[in-house]
């Protein structure tokens, strides 16, 4: 008998994680499959994101028949999705397997063909609200919107986002991306829109661009991405940025500056990001090998580690799976609770408004 081909095996190992059968001989097939393609390429996890750093050693540590080629760390949701389109004719390492995007971005990649689906073993512990029903994205972990103070050079910590606009704050704040291209600054201005009382969606992102104009008039905004280097240096004083980011940087400075971490107390935003395997992965098994990675408690837990909290942080919770010095890490729990989580529907609005409305409301070259 012919010995089966990749195509055949894939087929199968669809049909049976789709069915949530994941048997040890589906398993062993898949990492087979995997082992023999032999590379993963991931685009834009910085290793200091979510714990992205222990994640990648992780799978790596667990398959080192495959090797990890890391496209572009710093790149936005809009960037990965591009790389994709970008690529749709070349297998060679310029076109990513994967993608780690904002919620918004992944039912747009899937209306554009960009996707295929697939279903992790764990798939039913994965909230029905933050998944595609066919398995072409799904949620993976979330965090809260939050700012991070160099300590150094801002005395007063600001409690909210009307507190940025005060003098003291001048050429001080920024956002952690360019707002035209990255989720995490494209939610920042919304969550900004949404502590002056306007509703999530296009609402919040109209009433978030007239609040960076105010910003930038008053000379408070500072047009540069906000990252550990740029806080620490003092380029950017305050950086907007989500909270398990802004808690990665702390522990990176390590007091060298002693900085600050605040969730703002109005317009409180939760943000899900969502994983997606690309329609033209030239290694679509090692793409679902990590998927599996990703979504097992190893994965979970791995994140959480980052301060995220993950898709399966409930069930896992339920089942005893989390250790307690991981949740006592966290913010507290209040920050959470306080928090909106928008609808895809309402997040596609801020979108759209923010990233069509910038340069001509703002008009700050963010970069």
């Amino acid at each position: 008998m012919k010995i089966k081909s990749i195509l055949s095996v894939t087929t199968g190992l669809a049909a049976l994680f789709a069915a949530g059968v994941a048997s040890a001989d589906a398993m062993a097939d898949l990492e087979a499959a995997a082992k023999a393609e032999g590379m993963l390429t991931t685009i834009a996890l910085p290793h200091d994101w979510c714990g992205y750093g222990a994640v990648l050693e992780g799978f790596h540590a667990k398959y080192p028949e495959i090797s990890i080629n890391e496209l572009n760390p710093d790149a936005g949701s809009a960037d990965e999705v591009e790389a994709i389109r970008a690529n749709m004719n070349n297998t060679g390492p310029q076109a990513p397997d994967v993608i780690d995007v904002g919620l918004a971005f992944g039912p747009s990649a899937k209306d554009e063909g960009l996707l295929q689906p697939y279903k992790v073993a764990t798939w039913d512990e994965i909230p029905d609200d933050v998944k595609d029903a066919d398995g072409f994205w799904y949620g993976d972990y979330y965090g809260v919107m939050s700012m991070i103070v160099n300590k150094d050079l801002i005395d007063n910590t600001p409690a909210d986002w009307a507190d940025l606009l005060k003098p003291e704050y001048a050429a001080s704040v920024a956002l952690a991306g360019d707002p035209r291209a990255s989720n995490q600054a494209i939610l920042g201005v919304m969550s900004a829109g949404m502590s002056t009382g306007a509703a999530p969606g296009e609402a919040a992102g109209l009433a978030g661009l007239d609040f960076f104009k105010q910003l930038n008039d008053a000379g408070n905004f500072v047009p540069v991405i906000g990252k550990a280097g740029t806080l620490a240096q003092g380029t950017t004083p305050i950086v907007v940025a989500w909270d398990y980011n802004a808690l990665a940087w702390r522990d990176t400075l390590a007091g060298n500056p002693p900085v600050e971490i605040v969730v703002p107390a109005t317009g409180t935003l939760a943000g899900v990001y969502v994983q997606a395997i690309s329609a033209y992965a030239p290694h679509p098994n090692a793409a679902k090998l990590w998927m599996e990675y990703l979504y097992s408690d190893e994965g979970q837990t791995l994140w959480l580690q980052g301060y995220c909290h993950p898709a399966r942080f409930n069930a896992m919770a339920a089942d005893g799976k989390i250790p307690q010095n991981l949740l006592d890490a966290l913010p507290p729990a209040a920050s959470y609770a306080a928090a909106t989580f928008p609808t895809v529907d309402e997040v596609n609005a801020n979108k759209a408004a923010v990233t069509g409305g910038w340069d001509a409301t703002v008009g700050a070259n963010v970069e």
